[in-house]
């Protein structure tokens, strides 16, 4: 198996994770807040540090891509590329929305085979960015942004399947009108460890991104704010 630096900057937590062998050798995390820009390059370094003390070459660099934070996934694939160029090393890009899907997926909870699977990635207000997908990863419903209201995924909760509803996002919709079958799993965050499966997987299917040109996939145009005035 490839040794992996991930780097999970999409959401509130900042976490870095080094792995190889389908185990973490290393991780760092914080869940503080957004302190990307402060907590990054130490907890990359740490890894790197482990892995130069353990004689451990580095394989591949992976990052979340989102979608989430603007400024998070920006500072996240910044530090990824410049570890990708500088050290010469392949850059494997990984979806948020399937990072939260494999973080359930491997929970040690008793999943049904025929769940389905509906992360959802706080947008404000009553928007989300959220996508579907069944046990083996494949997409019910493609990822998108999505206002919610009570007949938001009645497709979905149609079939009868079990549906699982998890990420900061969940949280809106559990409070609208849902099927029996809705379930909602709590404090569901996105981690560099739990990006091992996906970033091995892309390793050895030797999927990786263009160094030069590669971008967040925010799934929606960056909407600045206009300052308030100070007088």
């Amino acid at each position: 198996m490839a040794v992996i630096l991930n780097i999970e900057t999409s959401n509130k937590p900042c976490s870095v994770a080094l792995t190889a062998e389908s185990m973490v050798l290393k991780h760092y995390e914080d869940f503080s807040g957004r302190n990307h820009a402060t907590m990054l390059s130490d907890f990359i370094k740490g890894c790197l540090d482990f892995a130069k003390e353990k004689e451990i070459e580095l394989d591949a660099v992976a990052v979340s891509m989102g979608p989430g934070s603007y400024t998070g996934l920006r500072i996240g694939l910044s530090e990824a590329k410049g570890l990708g160029y500088s050290l010469d090393k392949p850059l494997i890009g990984i979806s948020t929305l399937k990072l939260l899907t494999t973080a359930v997926i491997f929970s040690g909870e008793d999943i049904p085979e025929d769940a389905i699977f509906v992360p959802m990635v706080d947008a404000r207000r009553m928007e989300v960015y959220t996508a579907a997908y069944d046990l083996a990863l494949q997409s019910l419903l493609e990822p998108q942004p999505m206002i919610l209201d009570a007949d938001s995924y009645a497709p979905l909760l149609a079939t009868g399947r079990p549906t699982f509803f998890f990420g900061d996002g969940s949280d809106k919709f559990q409070g609208l009108p849902t099927a029996k079958n809705a379930m909602f799993i709590p404090n569901v965050q996105p981690l560099a460890v739990d990006m091992l499966a996906l970033s091995d997987l892309a390793y050895m299917r030797r999927e990786f991104l263009d160094l030069a040109y590669s971008v967040p996939e925010y799934l929606k145009d960056f909407q600045a704010t206009k300052p308030k005035a100070v007088f």
